[in-house]
């Protein structure tokens, strides 16, 4: 039911995240149109969840994007489970907004698939336009913007190239077709601008189509598509596929609806004076990012990520990043430690090699960098008392966060479309209440790891 003040009811929402840092982007769209959301980093206790009995939207947050099929029949159905406890209208697996997903790792054919069962739906809309973050959908093609021009997927310059799963087909129903036997419908921008989206969604299930992929090209596509989701939802549930676009949809429909009053203003987040940057990401994005926080002032330095495949040059890897970092605290600038500088750094060919003459699985390796990286941010905020961390690369925030040993995470200032500051929620008195940012490796703009200090610049003196 709606708490007291509110029209929709409460929860509205619950999302499963298939990485970390697309999980957060469900809180940013939310949290700051004035719903509360949280994002938990397992199913939650009964205890946990009285904590935010208030809040209109609760997520969870996962890995299954790094996972396999297998993995996903093992870990989805309890956490789909948990959610479809909470009762609420609209429930939303979220995938990465450039779709990446292959049939052995983070199938997203599987997920609809496990998902409809438990939630009990017979048909699956998946939505991953959203304009505000330059991700466009065309008869069932996504675009996306990247370096100031827009691509088609498998032609975008990072996701074409993506070194987990490369993108080689843009046409999303065709890319599914890979990853499941479910028959995918289309609902285009024609039937959209015409009024007819309800009419086409129900034609496509007619016809057979358990997923149903929607077009958003502009924002009366986008509301139009937000109709059909809250009308489907409004007469039982509805177990939503794709990226925050479903979020965007949903609040864009609200609000011409009068069920949702406009945005309150949210406050940028404020300097500090200290913190710490990782990076697992090896996307041109990040590389751009990484170079100009070296002009800016902050202190990089490369985690030789060679290393994962022997225990104990891991550790010594893992003690130099430490020292180097708490050097750079104690010298007044900011720590990035960075596992590589793009896809054509040397670091990643040395890594590549490294596993082939070892022997090593490459995703094991990947999970032992990602939680050096949070064992990296941990040991550093604790030693140095540090307020604010950020961490980039999708994969790699899920396992880093792990290590922190945060329970959940909330939304409190923006930073860049897809990556907000968020507040950890955690046992342990050091880890409670951090600003921690995380970010996927195509999010936001040149300067974000200056961005996320609050401060212009980090000349002394000046913020």
């Amino acid at each position: 039911m709606a708490l007291p003040g509110q029209i929709l009811p409460s929860p509205v929402l619950t999302f499963y995240g298939d990485d970390f840092t697309g999980s957060s982007a469900v809180m940013e769209v939310m949290t700051f149109a004035g719903l509360k959301t949280v994002m938990f980093l397992e199913a939650p206790t009964a205890e946990r969840l009285a904590e935010f009995a208030d809040y209109p939207a609760i997520g969870i947050a996962s890995t299954a994007r790094a996972k396999s099929p297998a993995w996903m029949d093992a870990h989805l159905p309890p956490a789909f489970a948990a959610l479809a406890a909470l009762g609420a209208p609209v429930n939303h697996y979220k995938v990465c907004s450039t779709f990446d997903s292959a049939p052995g790792t983070g199938s997203i054919g599987r997920a609809a698939e496990l998902g409809a069962a438990a939630f009990g739906v017979p048909v699956v809309p998946l939505v991953t336009g959203a304009p505000a973050i330059g991700r466009w959908q065309a008869f069932g093609n996504l675009f996306a913007a990247y370096a100031g021009d827009t691509f088609r997927l498998d032609r975008h310059p990072v996701m074409a190239r993506h070194p987990a799963t490369p993108m080689d087909e843009a046409d999303l129903g065709r890319h599914l077709a890979a990853q499941t036997d479910w028959p995918v419908g289309l609902v285009d921008l024609v039937a959209l601008k015409a009024g007819r989206g309800a009419a086409a969604f129900a034609a496509a299930r007619e016809a057979g189509a358990r997923i149903v992929s929607f077009d958003i090209v502009d924002e009366e596509t986008l509301a139009a598509v937000g109709n059909v989701l809250w009308a489907e939802a409004s007469a039982g549930r509805i177990f939503a596929v794709g990226s925050q676009g479903v979020e965007y949809a949903l609040i864009a429909h609200w609000r011409a609806a009068g069920l949702l009053p406009p945005a309150p203003a949210t406050p940028p987040p404020g300097p500090v004076a200290a913190m710490v940057a990782v990076s697992g990401s090896v996307s041109p994005s990040t590389a751009s990012q990484i170079a100009h926080a070296e002009r800016a002032g902050f202190r990089v330095e490369t985690l030789d990520v060679s290393a994962t495949v022997d225990g104990a040059r891991w550790e010594a890897a893992l003690e130099a990043a430490i020292a180097a970092g708490s050097a750079a605290i104690e010298a007044g600038t900011i720590p990035l430690i960075v596992t590589a500088r793009g896809p054509d750094d040397p670091a990643v060919a040395r890594f590549t090699a490294a596993l082939a003459e070892t022997g090593t699985d490459r995703a094991e390796a990947a999970t032992r960098i990602g939680r050096g990286l949070g064992r990296i941010v941990r040991t550093l905020v604790a030693r140095h008392g540090l307020t604010r961390a950020v961490i980039s690369g999708g994969d790699t925030s899920g396992y880093a966060t792990s290590e922190l040993g945060v329970t959940a995470l909330s939304a409190v200032a923006p930073l860049a479309p897809g990556a907000p500051l968020c507040r950890t929620h955690a046992d342990d008195p050091a880890f409670d209440g951090l600003e921690l940012a995380l970010k996927g490796g195509q999010m936001g703009a040149e300067d974000f790891f200056l961005a996320s200090t609050g401060r212009k610049t980090l000349a002394a003196g000046v913020s």
